[in-house]
């Protein structure tokens, strides 16, 4: 069984910044790609933020994060972080750590594993 935690969340001003983890545990976890998908309300659709994979490091955002969010992984750890910067109220979602075992996917569908979502709120 995978298990994701993510952690980071909180309250924040317009131009502040926020640094996400996200700490994956289990025995047949091979991680290669990890993500952050964002809710910005309860029966709205997870939309992708970032990803990063395991084999070549290669990163990609969504453009409106782009310039502004940077993902890291941490393979000995099997940790994900995502820095946010100049952060604004569009931003505020709860934001949800995801894993797969095959290469990049942007859709929220293909990635089987998730954390529990870790509340983003940035204040005008």
């Amino acid at each position: 069984q995978v298990q994701l935690v993510d952690t980071g969340g909180g309250l924040v001003q317009a131009g502040g910044s926020l640094r996400l983890s996200c700490a994956a545990s289990g025995r047949t976890f091979g991680g290669s790609t990890m993500g952050w998908f964002r809710q910005a309300a309860p029966g709205l659709e997870r939309e992708f933020v970032a990803a990063i994979t395991l084999s070549s490091n290669s990163t990609y955002y969504a453009d409106s994060v782009k310039d502004r969010f940077t993902i890291a992984r941490d393979n000995a750890k099997v940790t994900v972080y995502l820095q946010m910067n100049s952060l604004k109220p569009e931003d505020s979602a709860i934001y949800f750590c995801a894993a797969r075992n095959l290469r990049y996917s942007r859709f929220s569908d293909d990635y089987p594993y998730w954390g529990q979502g870790t509340q983003v709120t940035v204040s005008s």
